[in-house]
């Protein structure tokens, strides 16, 4: 009997299948030229597909009459009624240039274009159509795919090679499919379920699965931070007037309503506007389609050019929804010549459905655990929009090229290849060296880190390497052993840290270091070796000052729920107090009397003595409101519009193995980045703490403040740029923080000749600690980033107690590329 019941099921679902009956065609112009990505629905229905980038498309129908209505924007809609019996039909269509009708209205001189009063009306109407959909669900399909034009034969010293066998230019570097289900609640609940998803070569692979949902009845249209953090202003937001010059193009008409051609030209260049062409239905006044174009001069960055079309069809008598977004990045970097498509198709649309309770979470986007292991005749019956030939042999070519590079042999080949030194990597950028086969990798470190210059140790070297090593795509660990010998001193030390990483979901991680090596007074590390190696031998200033310690140390770090993470750490010190022993200097004879002794002279009058110091602390962070990505075995942060807190307290615990040191510290933090979209970015990092218990502490155990006294800043959100490294170090019950700092992102400066073209961004901010009113330092500054793409520079005022000014520049990374 359940045999025979499953025969019945299966007999069933074939049926249904053959129910469907393929309708396909192709789309062109009445040229006879191909029209990519043309629309193919059913009317009055909820039914529909699109066209591929050669205009072939694909409408699995089941039996009966329909009127198919082709559309693209641009041209008129067609339509054809069809008849769909058992056998596949071939329905083509040719569509025609949009005939515009001009209304019959005569401009005089300084007399308003027809377009402003369309505009006006429509801006009227964008909330009520922003706001009246209060839930919905539907199906969405999502192919992207980018093309190389052109590639350089070397980058960085480094040949590039796509270790395929093809030495051309043109060449498919990227190619997705997915399909999921995308769910909307007011005001802002989201969830993307990915039931198939394909990449081509990386059958493991997840690609692309985020439906953004880009409506233009935003105000502020938020396509990626990466493009412009600002957004882009909607031609029809609520003060377009403000930036848009709009141009009547014309009307036509479909379905019997007047849809408006309006032509959108921004007003000034170097904002964050749109340019081309919007539809607006006349007297609903809702967006038809639209045609926009993002450049460099659209403040827009990494790419050269977007261009964005949105067809709107109806859902109901009253509500249309888009059905297709196509997205055509174009890209020119390092001399890499791209361009792609990433086509969104949504369908088989539902209003206000009925989610079940807590249906909406923090998982915003989870793909199904055999949502990448679908196999190819899957694909080939569920696929809206046809591939392209050269799509299909990418994903022959690369599926068997992935099966030929698991060979072990393979592999080890490939790795000898690559595996080589280079001149640029020993000196400059450190290498890592791969076994794929193993899936493991060995790296070192360049030659300018490695060696350095201290006046305790002389001419030093600090090697490195790491090992490290993948088990699955959750678990891994990494050793570094370090061997250090300072020429002067003599002193040989020697540690080794391992780090092993596991969670299913979350990610956790254990990490062991244990040894003898050269730790800086402030263990949070302000002074860069090879920055205080410069400042040391050519301007006199020693700032860094270091002591010796045969230590042990094991940190825990655990995701323990969403958006909180702890980490305890207990470790050993055994301290050695160090001397001067090189005076060594290259500058001017006049700055040797910077040199100090190796200890903070500004704090205390004399070195530690030797002492151990066993020491325990736990951390807790918690960020309400953290969205993630759920992969089957793991989770990617997505962070949130929430702050970071943080709670943290450290005990130095007395007699245990020899230890000297007793205190309690506590502190207790807060910190964000607030995307205030045109108005730029405010970042801020405010803290208080303070020690509990000072019984027994040694100078490395203070709270010291991250100082800087060198031209190249340190790490913007948790430093202080001018103020000394030592000097305001404290033990007392109770201190507070403030970095604070605005990032314009082009606001003010687009509008400066010339500078906008260089697309230089503001910045300007405070820093401020203070501990009671004998001991507190404040600085303001202001500067220019997104130099070349990475570098700042800031100039900053500072202020302290005991009559402390100063004044002076400092130069970082930050930007597109990168940032302290």
């Amino acid at each position: 009997m359940k045999k025979f019941s499953l025969l019945i099921i299966f007999l069933t679902g074939f049926r249904l299948l053959a129910l469907a009956v393929p309708v396909m065609g192709i789309v062109k112009d009445n040229n006879g030229n191909l029209l990519p990505f043309a629309s193919v629905i059913v009317k009055g229905g909820i039914l529909g597909t699109t066209a591929n980038n050669e205009g072939k498309y694909i409408l699995n129908l089941p039996a009966g009459s329909y009127v198919l209505q082709c559309m693209h924007v641009g041209y008129k809609m067609a339509e054809k009624e069809v008849t769909v019996a058992q056998q596949s039909l071939q329905i083509d269509f040719t569509l025609l240039l949009q005939e515009l009708t001009l209304k019959e209205i005569v401009i005089g001189d300084g007399a308003e274009d027809p377009a402003y009063e369309i505009i006006r009306q429509a801006i009227k109407k964008r909330s009520f159509y922003k706001n009246q959909v209060n839930a919905f669900q539907c199906q969405v399909y999502i192919k992207g795919q980018l093309r190389l034009q052109d590639y350089p034969a070397t980058i960085f010293g480094q040949k590039v090679d796509f270790a395929d066998g093809d030495t051309g230019k043109n060449k498919m570097i990227y190619l997705s499919e997915t399909i999921a289900t995308y769910s909307f609640q007011k005001p802002e609940k989201e969830k993307v379920e990915v039931t198939s998803t394909r990449v081509s070569g990386q059958t493991e692979g997840f690609g692309f699965g985020s439906p953004r949902y880009v409506t233009f009845y935003d105000n502020n249209i938020q396509i990626s931070n990466a493009l412009n953090p600002r957004g882009f202003i909607s031609p029809i937001a609520e003060n377009a007037l403000n930036f848009y010059h709009y141009k009547f193009m014309g009307s036509f008409t479909e379905n019997g309503r007047l849809i408006n051609h309006i032509k959108v030209t921004p007003k000034r260049t170097y904002e964050p506007l749109f340019s081309g062409y919007i539809n607006i239905v006349e007297d609903e006044w809702r967006i038809h389609s639209v045609n926009l174009l993002l450049t460099k001069k659209s403040q827009m960055e990494l790419a050269d050019t977007l261009r964005i079309e949105h067809l709107y069809v109806p859902v109901t008598k009253e509500v249309w929804m888009i059905h297709s977004q196509v997205v055509y990045p174009a890209v020119k970097m390092f001399g890499f010549d791209a361009k792609g498509s990433f086509i969104t198709v949504y369908s088989d649309y539902t209003l206000d459905p009925k989610f079940e309770k807590n249906f909406f979470s923090n998982i915003i986007l989870a793909y199904d655990t055999a949502s990448n292991k679908k196999p190819r005749t899957y694909w080939d019956t569920v696929r809206p929009v046809p591939l392209l030939d050269d799509e299909i042999m990418d994903y022959l070519k690369k599926d068997s090229l992935e099966i030929v590079r698991r060979d072990p042999r393979y592999l080890d080949s490939v790795d000898r290849r690559k595996n080589r030194f280079t001149p640029a990597g020993i000196l400059l950028f450190g290498q890592t060296f791969n076994r794929q086969s193993k899936k493991s990798s060995f790296s070192y470190p360049p030659l300018i880190e490695i060696t350095n210059f201290n006046t305790v140790e002389g001419f030093n070297i600090n090697l490195g390497p790491t090992y490290s090593r993948n088990f699955t795509a959750n678990r891994s660990v990494s050793i570094t052993p370090t061997v250090r010998y300072g020429f002067t001193n003599r002193h040989l030390n020697a540690d080794v840290a391992t780090r092993y990483t596991f969670g299913k979901g979350r990610i956790n991680s254990i990490a062991l270091a244990g040894g003898k090596k050269i730790f800086q007074i402030n263990n949070d590390n302000p002074v860069k070796p090879i920055v205080n190696s410069y400042n040391t031998l050519l301007f006199g200033s020693n700032y860094l000052k270091i002591y010796e310690a045969g230590f042990a140390e094991i940190v825990y770090t655990r995701g323990v729920g969403e958006g909180t993470t702890i980490k305890a750490n207990i470790g050993y010190q055994d301290r050695i107090p160090l001397a001067n022993t090189d005076d060594t200097y290259w500058g001017k004879a006049k700055n040797i009397d910077r040199r100090t002794p190796n200890y903070p002279v500004e704090l205390v009058s004399g070195n530690f003595q030797p002492h151990q110091a066993l020491f325990a602390a736990f951390t807790v962070s918690y960020r309400p409101g953290t969205k993630y990505i759920q992969l089957p075995e793991r989770k990617i942060n997505l962070g949130s519009k929430y702050p970071m807190f943080t709670v943290s307290y450290a005990k130095g615990i007395s007699g245990v193995l020899g230890s000297d040191v007793d205190y309690d510290r506590w502190k207790f933090s807060v910190k964000d980045d607030i995307n205030v979209k045109l108005a730029g970015m405010f970042d801020y990092n405010i803290s208080v703490g303070g020690f509990f218990n000072t019984r027994r502490l040694e100078i490395p155990d203070y709270q010291h403040f991250n100082g800087n006294q060198m031209l190249v800043a340190t790490e913007y959100l948790n430093s202080f740029q001018l103020a000394p490294y030592y000097a305001r170090s404290t033990t007392e019950s109770l201190y507070a923080t403030l970095n604070v700092e605005h990032h314009f992102n082009g606001f003010l400066t687009n509008k400066i000749p010339f500078i906008k073209t260089l697309n230089l961004h503001l910045i300007g901010g405070a820093n401020a600690f203070v501990v009671n009113k004998n001991n507190y330092y404040y600085e303001a500054f202001g500067g220019i980033e997104n130099i070349l793409k990475i570098i700042r520079i800031d100039y900053i005022w500072g202020l302290g107690n005991q009559g402390f000014q100063s004044s002076g520049l400092r130069i970082g990374f930050r930007g597109a590329l990168g940032g302290n």
